[in-house]
């Protein structure tokens, strides 16, 4: 047994409240929904409502290795690769501007990837041991919206970029797309909300429904 099957049958999750991630596989459009959504806050809110975009990696020193990593400019053993991830999570959830100080002060948090990410990459190249015991720990957000596409669409996308990344192919996206769906189940038995929308729609149509289901959250109302 697993320490993710055991977590999720005898444990909830802590949740971190005005606090949302996007997750989905590379070429999903992560990155694009976050900017499109903090685009929508400021143009309906303005100042009403602080809000705080982030990612992972981060673009602390950590991160910045990592992303070395990831272009294939620096080969490290996928578990040290797993625990640098972790690493890197732990100063930016915990640590000096991180996740938990703006939300603490009012912000609403988004951030493009979190602990699910490495759970599925990581947890595809080391197994799951390494990646369960540094990742669950982690509290999940109030809600993690998963941009779900078939893989050879999302590698369509990224194709004319000028590089790509060491997990940017058919074979390893597949496997991407499958552990997710596992995993999602796992974080949903463990107390975690989570949102899956078709992510092969257009940007504005994946929008829309964004924002749909994060509107409902208790900080649009009192706004």
């Amino acid at each position: 047994m697993t320490f993710a099957f055991y977590y999720a049958i005898f444990f909830e999750m802590d949740i971190i409240n005005n606090f949302i991630v996007f997750e989905g596989g590379d070429g999903s459009g992560t990155t694009t929904q976050l900017s499109m959504l903090e685009a929508m806050i400021k143009r309906e809110y303005g100042g009403k409502l602080p809000f705080f975009s982030t990612c992972e990696p981060t673009d602390g020193q950590i991160g910045r290795l990592i992303r070395a990593v990831l272009k294939n400019e620096l080969p490290v053993k996928p578990h040290t690769l797993a625990m640098l991830f972790s690493a890197d999570r732990n100063e930016h959830l915990y640590g000096k501007d991180g996740i938990l100080e703006h939300v603490n002060n009012g912000f609403f948090t988004a951030c493009d990837r979190f602990a699910l990410s490495s759970l599925v990459y990581q947890g595809i190249d080391c197994g799951d041991d390494l990646p369960d015991l540094i990742n669950w720990r982690y509290p999940a957000p109030e809600v993690t919206i998963f941009l779900d596409i078939e893989p050879e669409i999302a590698l369509e996308r990224i194709k004319d970029r000028s590089s790509l990344e060491i997990y940017e192919y058919l074979g390893f996206q597949e496997k991407v797309r499958s552990r997710y769906k596992l995993m999602i189940e796992k974080y949903r038995a463990a107390g975690a909300k989570v949102e899956i929308i078709d992510a092969s729609k257009t940007a504005y149509e994946v929008a829309d429904q964004v924002w749909s289901i994060l509107f409902q959250l208790p900080i649009f109302k009192i706004r």
